[in-house]
């Protein structure tokens, strides 16, 4: 039944496999390779790469939500690019991914660092006592929040949508160890 099937592809097509030993050129043989013993291995690599690459590297994240507006759309894809604070922290300005729990992620700015003190006052933002300029918020904010003091090890994160009232949005303090990479894209 299968070879039926192949050969009425085949014919549909227009094309058919070779008889020589090269297997080039075909492009038959590219959507439908010989099984041989060559081609498990060259699977089993490809797969193993690919494990490694999704699974530890590269972490496909799914964005849900308008916090980081319109840095960021409210839905979307990216990758998380782990690589990304290997050999240097965080610094103010960059755009983190957060590790929430084991498959829920964050995605948010840094805008204070260690030791840092941080407040809002009539939306905007106030790092050290002087104000930020902050040119990727781009919606009024009407956010009031007393000075805080980042602790040692920590990150201050908020999202660039902050039309969302201050009680709907999830920000503040973050251990380093939590910030899990950054937006590949």
């Amino acid at each position: 039944m299968w070879e039926r099937i192949r050969n009425t592809w085949f014919a549909i097509c227009g094309v058919h496999r070779s008889d020589d030993a090269t297997e080039r050129g075909s492009f038959v043989e590219f959507f439908l390779p010989r099984m041989t013993k060559g081609f498990f291995i060259r699977l089993s690599v490809v797969a193993a790469v690919a494990a490694i690459l999704f699974g530890f590297v590269l972490i496909p994240c799914y964005i849900n939500g308008e916090s980081m507006m319109p840095s960021f759309p409210s839905t979307g894809f990216t990758l998380n690019w782990r690589g990304k604070y290997l050999f240097r922290k965080p610094r103010r300005g960059d755009v983190v991914i957060i590790r929430y729990s084991d498959k829920v992620y964050y995605l948010k700015r840094v805008v204070g660092l260690p030791g840092d003190t941080i407040a809002f006052h009539r939306g905007d933002l106030y790092v050290n006592g002087k104000k930020l300029h902050e040119p990727y918020v781009k919606y009024i904010c009407d956010w009031e929040l007393p000075p805080r003091k980042v602790r040692p090890g920590h990150y201050y994160v908020v999202g660039d949508n902050r039309s969302q009232h201050i009680r709907d949005h999830k920000f503040g303090q973050v251990q380093e160890k939590r910030i899990d990479g950054a937006p590949l894209w």
